[in-house]
């Protein structure tokens, strides 16, 4: 059986994706690390430890002692957080991946998977259904961060051959974390701050349109990305995935479907250049025809959804 590390498993793709591995791979034999304490679902669940991918030699420790043949590297600055901290944000985000391919290559991890973005895009890229392979000049020290890694990733792929997989992931939506400092986050506060004072003040402008995913499909594209059979995959870099897109407006709208006297506001701040720079739509037909990915969720679904798990997460009727 794999034994699986997840690195970065108290944040936003961690806490869903650990309890999805754990119910296909065994309790026991999926492993969670953050340096900071998980949701109490993936703590009382399984495995957990605090670990800073920072840390080598406790990283390489861990793989070897726990014979790890799997890593999903999900810990990263995200792109709000990283414009803060540029220099600290390229450091974290660079060397622990290359720590992680450094250490595949040296123990024999069978499979790695890294999490790319959307904002490897910049404003050269055609803002509409972006293609796979297209112009990629970002101007944020994430993207280009996740730029850097993707043909990092690519690079061990071929020299090497490590079993490297990536996504470049939209605006991800979950009720099951709070916003962590991205540029799409406001489509998770919005939630909260509806629920809880049925208003909101957005920090985009009411009609920046990007691409975002419900986390739901996320797990489950991941998941089917790594157990794909590796001779299909065409792309060793990052694979475009895309679900739904919309704008602050939209998704305002939608939510006064569910609370009748709901307000939004918009104050743009400095992340309004940073989505102006990415796409408005994905195209994912690499992805669709290479590992057969669908997505499931609509805005509407996402939003009744979301409203009822945080209302309970709360405690609060909305």
């Amino acid at each position: 059986m794999d034994k699986i590390l997840i690195i970065g498993a108290s944040g936003q793709i961690g806490s869903d994706l650990t309890i999805a591995l754990r119910e296909i791979f065994g309790n026991e034999n999926v492993f969670a690390t953050d340096i900071k304490q998980p949701p109490q679902d993936v703590l009382e669940s399984g495995p957990f430890q605090i670990l800073d991918v920072m840390n080598e030699n406790a990283l390489n420790d861990f793989v070897v002692k726990n014979k790890i043949t799997q890593i999903y590297h999900l810990a990263a600055v995200l792109s709000g957080n990283a414009e803060k901290l540029p220099s600290k944000a390229w450091e974290i985000n660079m060397k622990s991946l290359l720590s992680i391919l450094n250490l595949a290559k040296e123990v024999g991890v069978k499979k790695i998977f890294w999490p790319s973005s959307i904002a490897v895009f910049g404003n050269t890229t055609p803002k509409i259904r972006t293609p796979q392979l297209t112009y990629t000049e970002p101007n944020t020290v994430y993207g280009i961060s996740k730029l850097a890694g993707e043909r990092w990733c690519e690079y061990y792929y071929n020299k090497y051959n490590i079993d490297v997989r990536s996504i470049r992931y939209p605006g991800l939506i979950s009720y099951k974390t709070e916003a962590g400092g991205g540029t799409t986050d406001y489509a998770v506060e919005i939630f909260y701050e509806a629920i809880k004072f049925h208003k909101y003040e957005c920090f985009l402008k009411e009609d920046t349109v990007l691409p975002m995913m419900f986390m739901p499909d996320a797990i489950e594209g991941t998941i089917k990305l790594m157990e794909a059979d590796s001779n299909k995959l065409t792309i060793r870099s990052s694979y475009n995935m895309a679900a739904i897109s919309f704008s602050p407006k939209e998704i305002a709208e939608e939510i006064k479907k569910h609370i009748n006297d709901f307000t939004i506001t918009y104050n743009p701040d400095f992340r309004q250049n940073i989505a102006e720079s990415w796409p408005q739509s994905i195209d994912d037909s690499v992805a669709r025809k290479d590992w057969d990915w669908q997505h499931k969720y609509s805005l509407p679904d996402m939003v009744q959804i979301m409203l009822n798990e945080i209302s309970k997460k709360l405690g609060k009727n909305y």
